[in-house]
């Protein structure tokens, strides 16, 4: 399970969690705004309105192939008369809703993507509303901020790694009598070398693939891709000192590459860093 988060509204404390980029908010937590006891009842009353099931549905229709067009009809239909109601769970069931979820446990309860979170808020109290959405993009921003700040920390040292890398190379690789142009050649290679340890590809290949981004490879690497690399640079310049021929060289680098990474994927500090980390 992924790890909750709380933010403060009106004085009232709101879950939420964050599943592949999405965040799911606890529409359990925001209708204690209106009652404390009985938030189902409040969430159902919502839920059997026209214009609460005509967002919800429409926001599946957008986002899940797998929703169900027909179950939706017969519940947008039914909505607004007296004797109609409709649960979470029962919308859930129903049309294979994936906007909508139900979590159990200390955090448990109903949550909904944020898009559909932010629809219950307008119909809570638009004072709610405001205050809901101005604390959630401010603990956004500032999350962003942070990982922004962790991704350029690991860029720097990747890029401090690779001084000492270039600095094996000059020493070990180049001869005194090349040009500099013949230099430069040495030392592309020798980057290229990395990239295909790391990423598998050469830097040209990648530009190939991407014309219309700016920078390089690198400058789109997650924070656990920048880790291993800056390790890979330390490793090669050790190699490049112990003589190592580059085609064994790649070899071990690239082993190294996986096995790191393997570990670095399954640290969660690393995956919650990781999140949104990377400029577009």
């Amino acid at each position: 399970m992924t790890k909750s988060k709380l933010i403060s509204v009106k004085g009232q404390q709101i879950t939420f969690y964050s599943l592949r980029s999405d965040d799911y908010i606890s529409l359990t937590d925001m209708a204690k705004y209106r009652d404390v006891e009985r938030t189902n009842y409040v969430i159902q009353n919502w839920m059997r309105t026209r214009s609460a099931i005509e967002f919800c549905g429409l926001w599946e229709l957008l986002h899940n192939p797998d929703f169900k067009r027909i179950e939706f009809d017969a519940f947008k239909n039914e909505s607004g008369s007296n004797s109609f109601t409709l649960t979470p769970q029962k919308w859930i069931e129903a049309t294979n809703a994936k906007g909508i979820v139900s979590r159990s446990g200390r955090y448990g309860g109903t949550f909904a993507h944020k898009d559909i979170a932010f629809e219950f808020a307008t119909w809570i109290s638009a004072e709610f509303k405001f205050y809901f959405i101005k604390e959630f993009q401010r603990l956004k921003e500032e999350e962003n901020q942070r990982l922004s700040l962790e991704w350029n920390l690991h860029r720097t040292l990747t890029k401090i790694n690779y001084r000492i890398h270039t600095d094996a190379i000059k020493e070990n690789i180049i001869p005194p009598e090349v040009t500099k142009e013949q230099a430069s050649v040495i030392y592309a290679n020798e980057a290229d070398m990395l990239n295909v340890a790391m990423f598998g590809k050469i830097a040209g290949q990648w530009r190939k693939e991407n014309p219309g981004k700016d920078g390089n490879i690198r400058d789109y690497s997650t924070i656990e891709q920048l880790l291993v690399l800056a390790n890979l640079e330390s490793l090669n310049a050790e190699f490049i000192r112990m003589q190592i021929p580059m085609s064994e060289r790649l070899i071990k680098l690239n082993q190294s590459a996986i096995t790191q990474m393997r570990s670095l994927t399954a640290t969660p500090y690393i995956k919650k860093m990781n999140k949104e980390n990377k400029p577009e």
